[in-house]
């Protein structure tokens, strides 16, 4: 029987994180394009960011229609999280974009998807890019990334907002992702404890079973 979920954080109730969400307000508005793989997993980090930010919008798809109108909108200078080889510097982004709101719009998939996110939306192509430093250690310890140095959503998220908008209290974002993490790990040391403890008993009766048969 399928589990009931929170209609809010999208978890098992019994493992709701709306209690960690934060109620965060930044001065840059956080657009992320989430692939529709991303959106049906269990460990779902972009959702986190998009809660616990006021000035945040979640769109699933490859194709974004809006985008464009979103991106060229008047007053708002549009940004992307993503490595590439002429990533902007954040402190001087800052500086040159004094009345205009920034629009960090973040792409939210594997490697590949996010790849072909961008392919799929030639717009992003043409936006200046923000990379964060590579010596940012994640906190994701229960999905292994292939890239070193790569981070979940929603540190992406909090590590950029952080580096655009310093003393802004982004690492509150992260408090239910850690309280997910603890979570899957605590429930797997559980599961891996009742597979061991069920290996002992069937040892134990199988040694019991042969002991009685040497008797007979």
């Amino acid at each position: 029987m399928a589990r009931i979920r929170c209609p809010r954080c999208l978890r098992p109730v019994s493992h709701c994180l709306c209690a960690w969400i934060p109620d965060l307000c930044s001065r840059a508005r956080v657009l992320v394009l989430q692939h529709p793989d991303e959106a049906a997993h269990p460990l779902n980090t972009a959702r986190l960011a998009a809660l616990g930010l006021r000035h945040a919008t979640l769109w699933v798809g490859e194709r974004f229609a809006d985008l464009p109108a979103w991106l060229e909108a008047p007053g708002v200078r549009a940004l992307l999280l993503f490595p590439g080889e002429t990533a902007v510097d954040p402190a001087t982004w800052t500086a040159a974009g004094e009345g205009a709101q920034t629009l960090l719009v973040v792409p939210d998939g594997t490697w590949r998807t996010a790849r072909r996110l961008l392919r799929l939306n030639p717009a992003l192509a043409a936006l200046p890019r923000l990379a964060l430093a590579p010596d940012r250690l994640s906190r994701y310890r229960v999905r292994r990334a292939r890239e070193p140095h790569a981070l979940a959503t929603v540190e992406a998220i909090a590590a950029a907002l952080d580096v655009l908008e310093p003393g802004g209290g982004f690492e509150a974002l992260l408090a239910p992702f850690d309280a997910m993490v603890d979570g899957q790990i605590a429930a797997q040391q559980a599961r891996e404890a009742g597979e061991a403890g069920e290996a002992e008993v069937s040892a134990d009766t199988a040694i019991t079973d042969e002991a009685g048969a040497a008797d007979r």
